[in-house]
């Protein structure tokens, strides 16, 4: 280099450091900007995955609590229906062994025909039409009308005016 190459180029030197100096400020300027951009790019999505679990997390806790409010309602009904039945076969049990006992009972059999057959006429005229049955009761006509004094209906009928007393036997 010649002195006018030197001179140049040392009369360009704080220019050149100028530029340098105001570079790397500008670079490191952009660093520290694109720095703080990325902090609050990563903050907001870390707040906004915690929101979106804190959201699922209510939402399967609400899903749970509406599943297990199901089941228990779903476990109730069956529990009723289960309970209905067990009544229903206690009741039928119960009639059947009332039925049995009335039938089955000691009893001047020739005396209560005559008792039900009086009650028969007494319901549907003198005139009835009344026949005797096996089991120990009666049917009678008149009319357009019928009664049915046989021991099995005797002792259904007690059975159904007994309604809800009856429930009295299974209940704890």
């Amino acid at each position: 280099m010649t002195t006018k190459g030197t001179e140049w180029a040392d009369a360009l030197e704080p220019a050149r450091t100028e530029l340098l100096r105001a570079a790397r400020e500008a670079a490191d300027a952009l660093l520290a900007e694109a720095a703080e951009d990325a902090r609050r790019v990563l903050a907001a999505g870390r707040d906004e995955a915690a929101a979106i679990l804190e959201r699922a997390r209510l939402q399967g806790r609400a899903d749970g609590a509406a599943f297990a409010a199901a089941e228990v309602v779903r476990a109730r009904r069956r529990a009723y229906a289960l309970e209905l039945a067990v009544r229903k076969e206690m009741y039928e049990e119960l009639r059947r062994r009332v039925t049995e006992g009335v039938l089955h009972a000691p009893a001047d059999r020739a005396a209560l025909r005559s008792r039900l057959e009086a009650r028969a006429r007494a319901v549907l005229g003198p005139g009835a039409s009344v026949t005797a049955v096996a089991d120990g009761g009666v049917l009678a006509e008149a009319p357009g009308r019928r009664v049915d004094l046989t021991l099995a209906s005797l002792a259904e009928r007690a059975l159904e005016r007994a309604g809800l007393e009856t429930e009295i036997l299974w209940v704890p």
